[in-house]
């Protein structure tokens, strides 16, 4: 039983890979140096809700392995090892896997909307933190003369962040509302 558990994970996590992936290509908004508005955080985040920090984080870290190898030009936007490192770990690999850590509020309340809701904004600020430190620390030169870099990366990031954190949010709502099986492990 425990085996056909896993296996039913697996194929699972799998599904929200592909999903995500495919959601990463849907576009509201586009950045012009990266980053843009989708709903691409939305399936990790129900992920880490149904099935826990452990595999909603899995899900997360092998997406943003994924993201990277598809998009690995933007690692050599960084021209020393150790600014591409950072970039491989802040933009990708960290990014993505805080998002299962959704899953840390999925009973933590009585009221299971604002587990969901409270876990929703938490992986997402987590998320924006990986980018808002990557903008800082690795892109903080392209900042406009006289604004200092932190202010440029959390107006830079937030632009796309936020919006893609309230959507992640409404989504979840309003699927909670019209498919409440759906957030059944």
């Amino acid at each position: 039983m425990k085996t056909t558990s896993k296996t039913r994970i697996l194929v699972e996590g799998a599904l929200i890979i592909a999903l995500t992936t495919i959601l990463s290509y849907i576009k509201f908004m586009d950045m012009p140096m990266g980053g843009s508005v989708t709903l691409e955080m939305f399936p990790i985040v129900l992920m880490g809700y149904r099935h826990g920090v452990k595999w909603g984080c899995f899900t997360g870290f092998v997406h943003g392995v994924l993201q990277m190898i598809l998009g690995f030009s933007n690692v050599l936007y960084c021209t020393t090892l150790l600014s591409q490192i950072g970039c491989i770990l802040l933009d990708y690999v960290l990014a993505f896997t805080v998002l299962g850590l959704s899953g840390l509020f999925a009973n933590t309340f009585s009221n299971k909307l604002a587990g969901l809701i409270t876990g929703s904004i938490v992986a997402c600020a987590l998320r924006f933190c990986c980018s808002f430190l990557s903008g800082y620390l690795l892109y903080g030169s392209w900042a406009p003369e006289g604004m200092h870099p932190a202010y440029y990366s959390l107006l830079y990031n937030g632009a796309y962040m936020l919006p893609s954190a309230i959507l992640v949010c409404v989504v979840m709502v309003i699927l909670y509302k019209t498919a409440p099986k759906l957030f059944q492990a």
